[in-house]
């Protein structure tokens, strides 16, 4: 189950974080793998098996490219994740610069449009296509404006070319990760978020990037067949309501009598 042999998979954002695991995991399940990033995963396309194209997700003849080099070199493609991102600045709505929303609105919106549309053209049906959003993209974030902006619109990107690649049996998926330990966790202006995370996400810790490469895995396989125009949390619980780490306090403050905190003493 959940064998990838006889795909071929385009990665974005593949020299560290999500788009590293989700290309080793790739690999090790049989596809072949093409690893885009701005920065070198030369290392990691040697040792996934696969091959590196240096790409700018935000330039659309980059992406273009990217696809055809794909294509070029392994014959055909059948699975694209568009993982690539960036944090952006953490600024209040009322302090976001054009400069702050463009980098989000380039890297993060434009990135996956670009791999959607010029991987489509070159694609088997009964393709996967994979989008990276947040948990960010499904609920309002304080001081994360650009950010959240860029990564809603991603769901809204998914569900549109969902519908419309249907008829050719392509599937278009996106997912949406909470606070994973990653190096993108740990940029400058991201401080706030990455303080926060273990205490709002119920499980009470990051993600290890490999899990949330689980996910791709699942959804790149024909296992996942019926499954398009999702938008997946994978966030530890925290779509689903706020943490008892966080609210346990004031459920002691207030029902001390009927609730017994120390259950929740994990957090």
């Amino acid at each position: 189950m959940f064998s990838l042999e006889g795909k071929v998979a385009v990665v974005t954002g593949a020299a560290s974080g999500l788009g590293k695991a989700t290309a080793l995991r790739f690999a090790r399940a049989g596809a072949r793998v093409v690893l885009a990033d701005i920065n070198d995963a030369s290392e990691v396309a040697e040792e996934a098996g696969g091959i590196y194209v240096q790409t700018d997700v935000s330039r659309e003849a980059q992406v273009k490219k990217l696809m055809e080099r794909a294509v070029a070199e392994y014959g055909k493609l059948t699975t694209v994740v568009n993982n690539a991102g960036v944090a952006g600045a953490a600024l209040s709505v009322d302090a976001i610069t054009e400069e702050a929303l463009d980098e989000c609105i380039d890297v993060n919106l434009k990135g996956v449009l670009w791999g959607i549309k010029h991987a489509v053209p070159l694609m088997e049906d009964g393709g996967s296509i994979m989008n990276t959003s947040s948990y960010a993209g499904l609920f309002g974030t304080p001081t994360y404006g650009a950010y959240v902006i860029s990564k809603a619109a991603i769901i809204g990107l998914t569900k549109t070319a969902a519908l419309e690649l249907a008829p050719r049996g392509i599937r278009v998926n996106c997912i949406c990760p909470g606070t994973a330990d990653t190096p993108m966790s740990y940029v400058e202006g991201a401080e706030i978020e990455l303080k926060l995370s273990s205490m709002l996400q119920p499980l009470g810790r990051l993600a290890q990037p490999e899990e949330i490469a689980a996910l791709y895995h699942f959804l790149a396989s024909d296992e996942s067949s019926f499954i398009t125009g999702a938008a997946i949390p994978i966030d530890g619980g925290m779509s689903a309501g706020p943490s008892l780490g966080v609210i346990g306090p004031l459920y002691e403050k207030i029902f001390s009598e009927q609730l017994d905190i120390s259950k929740f003493s994990n957090q």
